[in-house]
């Protein structure tokens, strides 16, 4: 594998706060789901809300294992690197959804907040255990610092629960603090062009395939550098 160059990665404290607020919203937002509910389709067909809802619980305690493996000797990639198109090629999709579909089976209503709580729990657990700077091996056989990773997993939690909100006609739930750190990821940490006027949900939506481009939009984006994520529709 080629190695990549990995800037600074982000303090762990605020990566973390957001981590914890978007699976505490999140959890909350499941408690008075119905079993009809569990089978509305999302905008990430195949899926319906149940197996996108065991995506996100896979994807959330995925670090946890993560962390009682050997450590890499170095990071090679940062989180904008992990959702690269590269990696998304048609196996790993297929196992990704069959993935969704295999847990989503497992869970009824009252278990998804349940389960979710104990996995983002032990998500960090495992994290506080560790020094800031440690590395992990992803799933694609990358190795990337623990920050990073869980900055991933903002994501994950984050966009999803955009998607989740759609399918069950509910207003966007997504906490200023995990808003913060995906924007942030997505623009580099550089401001968003006033010609846009765009507040942070409206980016996430828009640089993830959420909402259309404008003409006008796409040929002020075409301007800047914004780093769009391969993340799945």
């Amino acid at each position: 594998m080629v190695e990549q160059p990995v800037g600074d990665p982000p303090e762990l404290a605020p990566v973390r706060a957001a981590f914890r607020d978007e699976c505490v919203r999140l959890a909350a937002e499941l408690r008075d789901l119905t079993e009809a509910d569990l089978d509305r389709p999302t905008n990430c067909p195949p899926w319906t809300v149940r197996d996108l809802l065991a995506h996100v619980h896979t994807g959330v305690g995925r670090l946890a294992g993560m962390l009682a493996d050997p450590a890499p000797p170095h990071a090679q990639v940062d989180a904008a690197g992990y959702f690269g198109a590269a990696k998304f090629t048609p196996p790993v999709d297929a196992d990704r959804i069959e993935g969704g579909h295999r847990v989503g089976r497992l869970l009824g209503a009252t278990a998804f907040a349940d389960d979710l709580d104990r996995a983002w729990r032990a998500t960090l657990d495992a994290v506080d255990a560790q020094p800031p700077g440690r590395v992990v091996r992803t799933r694609h056989g990358d190795a990337m610092t623990m920050v990073e990773f869980l900055r991933t997993r903002v994501v994950e939690v984050g966009v999803h629960g955009l998607d989740l909100a759609a399918a069950l006609d509910r207003r966007p739930w997504l906490t200023p603090a995990a808003a913060t750190v995906v924007a942030d990821l997505l623009t580099g940490g550089r401001p968003v062009p006033a010609a846009l006027g765009w507040d942070r949900l409206t980016l996430i939506r828009k640089t993830t395939g959420r909402l259309p481009l404008t003409s006008a939009e796409q040929a002020t984006v075409a301007a800047v550098d914004f780093r769009w994520l391969s993340f799945a529709p």
